[in-house]
């Protein structure tokens, strides 16, 4: 494999789990707009711990997830008292305190960034997506990714059902604050470097479009947008400066063509093999 194309799926792969840690709140209802913040807090906490501290690499990344994980916790409680464009704009201001947080601590290098003496390689991202991506589906096939759609299509029905919206949606942003936590380690650990500028609030609105063009009804949205987002571009590469405005009128198209994002809970169903072997019959009959 190139080294171009190895970059380009190592891109694609710490996206993907940024995604999905995003997607989690998304999909109980949240929308959480500092992403940058949380990947991070994750990206600074697994290259200090594996520079400074001298841990390993796998107990630098676990331990710099469990790290994102309690701040997500400890930040959903007054994130969770704000509502509509007031919680984007809390989870906004959040993202922006910790860049500029990072920015100004000598301890984490400051302005001039960090340096990450350890180096993770491709396959350990690709097997961490893969992981990642199978958790997903795995855990909104569970009781709570259930009460998470259910919150997500109707919270005040799902409140009557005997949901604790509260403790559901709590739980949301303790996951997506270990997943986007986990994506930061592993890019700190597999470029080398940190720089609390790439954290900024240009990155969190890409990783939440990855996620609302992809769809938040279903696991498959995170994994369409960020195959969207992260391929797309590379393809328009050939169009020189005009592929910013071949790719901006296919978002606008999309968003227009499909409002509830690229892949749904009806698309899911009416491509189903039981669906489509129903159909079939049905045609033959």
């Amino acid at each position: 494999m190139s080294g171009y194309l190895a970059g380009v799926l190592a891109i694609f792969c710490i996206n993907l789990i940024f995604a999905y840690g995003i997607f989690v709140t998304a999909a109980a209802g949240q929308i959480n707009l500092g992403g940058a913040g949380f990947q991070a807090i994750g990206a600074y906490a697994a290259g200090w711990l594996a520079g400074q501290a001298g841990l390993p690499i796998a107990a630098s990344i676990m331990t710099a997830a469990l790290i994102t994980a309690l701040v997500g916790l400890l930040i959903s409680f007054p994130a969770l008292r704000t509502r509509g464009v007031y919680m984007v704009l809390a989870t906004f201001a959040f993202g922006e305190v910790v860049a500029g947080f990072l920015l100004h601590t000598d301890v984490f290098g400051g302005a001039m960034g960090m340096v990450v003496p350890l180096h993770v390689d491709l396959w350990v991202l690709v097997l961490a997506a893969t992981f990642v991506t199978l958790l997903m589906f795995f855990l909104m096939a569970t009781r709570l990714g259930l009460a998470m759609r259910a919150i997500n299509d109707d919270e005040d029905a799902s409140v009557v059902m005997g949901v604790n919206v509260r403790a559901v949606q709590v739980a949301a942003f303790t996951i997506g604050g270990a997943l986007t936590g986990l994506s930061g380690a592993l890019y700190a650990l597999n470029f080398g470097f940190v720089e609390a500028q790439y954290f900024n609030a240009l990155l969190s609105i890409y990783v939440l479009l990855y996620v609302l063009i992809g769809g938040t009804q279903t696991a498959w949205g995170p994994l369409a947008g960020t195959v969207f987002f992260t391929m797309l571009p590379e393809l328009f590469r050939v169009g020189g400066s005009a592929r910013y405005l071949i790719f901006g009128i296919v978002i606008v198209l999309m968003m227009a063509l499909r409002p509830e994002g690229i892949v749904t809970r009806a698309l899911i169903s009416r491509l189903s093999p039981r669906r489509l072997f129903a159909t079939g019959g049905a045609r033959g009959n």
